[in-house]
């Protein structure tokens, strides 16, 4: 993997963790409304994971609008196919690129908001928002799980991440890895950083974190060999991407 420069460890003063671990989970996880675990199928137009797309120069499954907005530059793309506009089950793929050709990775289960997908995501609406995003920036209550330092995306490790233990206990490891999807945030901070460019009611603290088994409050998650996969995996130098959605919109 190419060196994707020096990696943050960040071990934050208990008050200060304190507030930035409340802004940032308003947006995921918690042990509100959640979905049922009820499996996630492939993604469509015959392009599941481990079928190869009609054409290997675009991501399968995902239509001309939302192709464009993958950067030129773009090597690695980590698809989120959603089961429906209003359900919380999801199927996320790596896809990787070589020459011109996409090529799938790995594969898992994911879920996503409990209510499913919107394109006008905003604060607590319990809907993940469609699109492209990039992923600049990681971090976690647990080491980087990356062996090594210096390489992947940048690592802020905190105990300030960590769910609080008011929430169900099923919950409590939801955020030992995360990854920021740059959604109303400012790249280049560590995903906890509660800072929102467009505002507060427009939502934000939207992450790939790991699995409770069932819906979030916006974030995607994934369980935790994907997200030691993913830490491990994604290259900075390779400008990754998260297309994330229903299948219709994803398709549009």
């Amino acid at each position: 993997m190419a060196s994707g420069g020096v990696r943050r460890t960040a071990v934050a003063m208990a008050a200060l963790g304190s507030l930035l671990t409340m802004a940032a989970l308003s947006a995921c996880g918690g042990p509100s409304e959640h979905g049922t675990d009820t499996g996630a199928s492939a993604p469509p137009g015959g392009a599941g994971p481990g079928t190869a797309s009609p054409d290997p120069t675009t991501v399968p499954g995902v239509g001309d609008r939302l192709q464009r907005r993958i950067p030129a530059e773009s090597r690695q793309v980590v698809a989120v196919y959603g089961d429906g506009r209003d359900s919380a089950d999801s199927t996320a793929v790596l896809y990787t690129k070589q020459g011109s050709t996409w090529h799938r990775a790995r594969s898992w289960k994911a879920h996503n908001g409990t209510k499913g997908w919107t394109t006008d995501h905003h604060e607590n609406d319990k809907r993940s928002p469609v699109g492209v995003f990039t992923l600049s920036d990681a971090g976690g209550v647990l080491p980087d799980p990356d062996p090594a330092p210096g390489t992947g995306l940048p690592y802020s490790r905190s105990a300030s991440f960590a769910a609080p233990h008011w929430w169900a206990k099923s919950y409590w490891h939801d955020f030992d890895y995360v990854i920021a999807i740059d959604y109303n945030r400012v790249k280049g901070t560590p995903p906890n950083d509660p800072t929102r460019p467009e505002g507060s009611s427009k939502g934000g603290s939207i992450w790939l974190h790991m699995d409770h088994g069932s819906g979030t409050s916006a974030c995607v998650s994934l369980p935790k060999p994907a997200m030691e996969y993913l830490l491990r995996t994604l290259d900075p130098d390779l400008h990754p991407v998260v297309v994330m959605g229903d299948r219709a919109d994803l398709e549009a």
